[in-house]
């Protein structure tokens, strides 16, 4: 028998026996107050609404666009699996942008064909244009631009207050569900537990 279909007929078993509810119930409560994803990416959402409006953000993913950007970063999506997840798998490129504004970096994001250091020195030349640095470099503008808004981004600490905010709900959301998940495996195994025993003194 499925374990998931054995704790079920257990614990229908357990209340016809003693006509209680008091094992179920406490689930059915938990489960009404557990903070679900949805909830979270509002929580995020109004954040991310007061990062736009005093202008720190400027992106075209609207405020729950980029709640879901990163709760599914964390769940370990891509940034293309991503944009489909937002309605438009072109979107891919302005997700990743969006994440690197966020400080939700990959590693592949710092795997840069050349000194990091030595980018930077190049681009504080005033003498140098971004054609010139690409080229010193041996990538192309556009590669260099995505790489150095990685950099910049990194070093950037004006988001960091709101960033910080953000990891507070997403790790609120992490502690309820491992609360729920240890009550709730608590709950079935005393329900277990009674019903087996039950279950075996009705054979005796």
């Amino acid at each position: 028998m499925a374990p998931v279909k054995k704790q079920k007929d257990l614990l229908q078993l357990f209340s016809n026996l003693t006509q209680k509810t008091k094992i179920v119930e406490p689930m059915k409560t938990l489960h009404g107050t557990l903070r679900d994803q949805d909830a979270v990416e509002r929580e995020i959402a109004l954040i991310m609404r007061e990062i736009q409006e005093r202008g720190f953000f400027k992106t075209k993913l609207e405020p729950i666009q980029l709640a879901r950007l990163i709760t599914s970063f964390y769940a370990g999506k891509n940034d293309t699996e991503i944009a489909r997840e937002l309605g438009d798998e072109k979107l891919s490129k302005t997700v990743a942008r969006a994440r690197v504004r966020l400080k939700l970096f990959r590693d592949m994001d710092f795997n840069m064909p050349f000194n990091p250091d030595e980018m930077k020195t190049l681009m504080d030349d005033s003498g140098l244009t971004m054609k010139d640095v690409s080229e010193k470099l041996g990538v192309s503008p556009t590669t260099l631009r995505e790489y150095r808004h990685v950099i910049e981004q990194r070093d950037d600490t004006t988001l960091d207050p709101y960033l910080e905010r953000i990891k507070d709900v997403m790790e609120d959301r992490d502690l309820s569900e491992k609360m729920a998940s240890a009550l709730q495996e608590d709950t079935l195994g005393e329900a277990i537990d009674v019903a087996e025993s039950i279950d075996m003194t009705e054979m005796t």
